[in-house]
């Protein structure tokens, strides 16, 4: 029996009880846990891991591209999967805001999952509960840490365009992305942890492009990026090249969740500017960069702390409440 059941279980009246069991750590503040599907999709994790496998064959780049998703749907409104949601009069999608048009990616895998899963067992597994399985799945296949997702999210009915240009930007400063990060309630150890989503993944040429050519408005290469990068990234990059060009976030090892995205920040090869202010910043020393070192120097502490953050991020206001929320049977739409 599910320590923590879903809507659809038979297993109803201990519910008070089963919540306090399966709650922990961050998630106590939600009836979130990981057994959630156990009565009523008991093979969701492995329908949900098999598409992102056919996915991966012939697009390299998805699972970071998946992750990406969770995070940028968790940061606005809580994870109830309104990044999915298509536009509709009267409520433009988050989708098509700055920070996702053009960017955000995986999409249709989403709804490949959901149409596997929806073949499985009908109206029970929430988009925004896919969202948060891919993200450990597209981690887990490509060398990194696996933990216990919490599941029970129901999908929000709204997306909040406004909300998405809030989100992390590339040109952040170290301050900016504190405020960004403790505004909902994750501390420092989260913002380095999270950050490591880019151990692997592209990213388009136009992030770089004042950091090589005009930072802060100088006319000049960020002095902060080392010398030799700096010279690889511009042959990558020229200045009047085409900005939607991609390059590795981590050139040494592109598609391998592991540490050197630390290692890199150590020498400053942080491909973004945001990436390298964890580091670089006056404000780091005393803050964000003595875990860039400790992450750098084992990978073992980046991987148990990136796991703890993705359930800490996961839990970011998620929508139980059924007059508030529903399971999409279309992720792209409200039912």
């Amino acid at each position: 029996m599910a320590a923590c059941s879903s809507p659809r279980s038979a297993v109803v009246a201990v519910a008070l009880l089963v919540v306090a069991l399966c709650l922990h750590g961050a998630a106590a503040q939600s009836p979130l846990c990981e057994d959630y599907y156990d009565d009523t999709c008991p093979d969701a994790y492995d329908i949900t891991r098999q598409v992102l496998i056919d996915a991966h064959q012939s697009d390299p780049r998805i699972f970071a591209s998946l992750i990406r998703l969770h995070f940028h749907d968790c940061f606005v409104q809580g994870c109830d999967g309104s990044l999915l949601l298509d536009s509709v009069p009267g409520m433009p999608s988050e989708k098509t805001s700055p920070p996702n048009n053009g960017s955000a990616r995986g999409f249709p895998v989403v709804d490949a999952v959901k149409a596997a899963l929806e073949d499985a067992c009908p109206g029970v597994v929430s988009c925004a509960d896919i969202l948060a399985l891919a993200a450990e799945i597209s981690v887990e296949l490509s060398g990194g840490p696996s933990w216990g997702v919490l599941l029970g999210r129901l999908d929000g009915l709204t997306s909040d365009f406004n909300g998405s240009l809030d989100l992390p930007a590339p040109t952040d400063n170290l301050t900016v992305l504190q405020g960004k990060f403790t505004a909902l309630k994750l501390n420092d150890v989260d913002l380095v942890a999270l950050s490591g989503g880019h151990t692997f993944g592209r990213v388009q040429c136009q992030f770089v492009t004042d950091r090589l050519y005009n930072f802060s408005g100088t006319n000049m290469p960020d002095p902060t990026l080392d010398s030799a990068y700096r010279a690889f990234l511009s042959q990558r990059c020229p200045r009047n090249g085409d900005g939607r060009s991609l390059n590795d976030l981590d050139p040494t090892t592109p598609d391998t969740f592991d540490k050197n995205y630390y290692t890199n920040l150590e020498v400053n090869r942080g491909f973004l500017e945001s990436d390298q202010e964890l580091k670089s910043s006056p404000q780091a020393q005393g803050t964000t960069a003595p875990i860039v070192n400790q992450f750098a120097n084992s990978q073992d502490a980046f991987f148990r702390s990136f796991a703890q953050s993705m359930i800490n991020m996961g839990n970011l206001n998620p929508v139980t409440d059924p007059s508030r929320g529903q399971v999409r049977i279309d992720c792209k739409r409200v039912n």
